[in-house]
């Protein structure tokens, strides 16, 4: 099945690409979450205008990535959850709410579909966080979350 992207699917590729996938994948996954739309003859508008879109949001150079990156590096960030006694939180820190934390804490903007949370973060503590500012570069928060 070939399809466009329209979110960036880790894997498999950007917005604006078009892949070819297994039926079942494209069907049951990436249609129904819009995550993708079918590919046809008359999408290259769409997949152009898509591609505009993602470089005016993406950063453009690996320096300019690489910049970010050590901006990013020397904060930490500290974020302030309700908690339970135990230090337990109610819910879990999401990619928005660290995406949030970074920009109160003095960091660059940062895209919340690029932050990559591996284990949920459910306790107060210190935690890592991955963010994917570029297809050869990441940077890691050092991320305090603190009950409230």
């Amino acid at each position: 099945m070939k399809l466009i992207l329209t979110h960036e699917v880790n894997g498999l590729g950007a917005p604006g690409d078009v892949v070819e996938v297994k039926d079942g994948y494209g069907r049951n996954y990436l249609l129904p979450r819009g995550f993708a739309i079918r590919w046809t003859r008359g999408g290259q508008k769409q997949i152009d205008s898509i591609r505009r879109a993602r470089q005016a949001r993406d950063i453009r150079t690996l320096e300019e990535a690489q910049q970010i990156a050590g901006q990013i590096g020397a904060l930490t960030v500290t974020l302030t959850q309700r908690a339970g006694d135990g230090g337990r939180l109610f819910g879990s820190v999401t990619a928005a709410d660290v995406a949030e934390a970074v920009k109160a804490a003095g960091g660059p903007k940062v895209d919340k579909r690029r932050i990559e949370i591996k284990n949920a973060i459910k306790s107060v503590g210190a935690h890592k966080v991955q963010i994917r500012l570029h297809p050869e570069v990441s940077a890691t928060i050092a991320l305090e979350v603190v009950g409230g």
